[in-house]
């Protein structure tokens, strides 16, 4: 079953493109037609699109990996954090930090350091800098966290990348293509789809139309997230059944050691009693030549 419809995308507005003199030439196979100088984007190829990609988002979200969404521009930003939060996807929301991807480990010492800084007010650390010291390591953190916002929880490179409005976002393109994660983006006639692996023609600037995509696709992550729990659910009594019904298999080498063991008592018992004898005979020799 289809995930949206033709009124859905035609309400929202996803059909409007930009003016004729700002369209890339790579866009013609989504153009339906021209209006007024403005080009209206096939709402009938969306809809496919936009299906393709729910469907492969879906089964990347159930793998267990993660999906970052980069969505800079400002009628963008608080649609993107309200509604990727709710599914514990990493999103960027301010300014693209440089080599984010390509160079990671950066990154990642970034993230550790304001991780330090945290730690420092919970172990009471904070408390005993200066004044001026408190002063800077809170607008070093606060700084911290409007560059790595909720990529702080990231660990490693996502899996694929969700990208809004394909120009202004080219720096975070141009990194995951030399890193070859899959990119889904939003893609307006005046982009370039070519570098997309999954592109949904659909116009990049209404709100509504950013919006009405991102709930499509945030509900495919949670029916992927949602599938992967349920699966995790039948896997632990399957496990647990396995178990009691094995019966305990005995490891040969403890049979070997345990045999072994008894083969030595034996022994043992059996060198006793020679000596038990023959201290009861010589005790006897003893009695008679007494």
């Amino acid at each position: 079953m289809s995930r949206t419809n033709f009124n859905e995308l035609l309400e929202a507005g996803v059909h409007f493109g930009h003016l004729k003199r700002k369209w890339n030439p790579a866009m013609a196979p989504y153009i339906f037609m021209e209006r007024n100088g403005i080009h209206i984007i096939d709402l009938q190829k969306t809809e496919v699109k936009l299906e393709e990609a729910c469907n492969a988002i879906k089964q990347i979200a159930k793998s267990g990996r993660k999906i970052l969404f980069v969505a800079t521009k400002k009628q963008a930003k608080d649609i993107v954090s309200e509604k990727v939060a709710a599914t514990n996807m990493p999103y960027v929301t301010e300014r693209w930090p440089g080599g984010m991807l390509t160079n990671f480990p950066t990154i990642r010492r970034a993230v550790k350091k304001m991780s330090s800084i945290d730690k420092m007010a919970t172990d009471g650390t904070f408390l005993n800098l200066a004044k001026r010291e408190k002063l800077q390591v809170t607008r070093q953190r606060a700084k911290l966290e409007k560059m790595l916002g909720s990529i702080a929880d990231m660990t490693r490179l996502p899996a694929a990348m969700f990208v809004i409005d394909v120009c202004k976002e080219h720096i975070a393109v141009r990194e995951a293509k030399r890193l070859n994660i899959p990119l889904f983006a939003i893609v307006d006639t005046n982009s370039d789809p070519s570098p997309i692996d999954f592109p949904i023609p659909a116009n990049d600037d209404a709100s509504k139309s950013i919006s009405l995509i991102l709930d499509k696709i945030t509900d495919a992550i949670k029916e992927g997230l949602e599938e992967r729990k349920l699966e995790k659910d039948k896997e632990v009594p399957s496990k647990d059944k396995g178990k009691s019904d094995k019966s305990p298999r005995l490891d040969p080498r403890k049979t070997r050691a345990r045999k072994a063991k008894s083969d030595e008592e034996e022994t043992v018992a059996s060198e006793v009693e020679e000596i038990e004898d023959e201290v009861s005979a010589e005790t006897e020799v003893d009695e008679v030549e007494e």
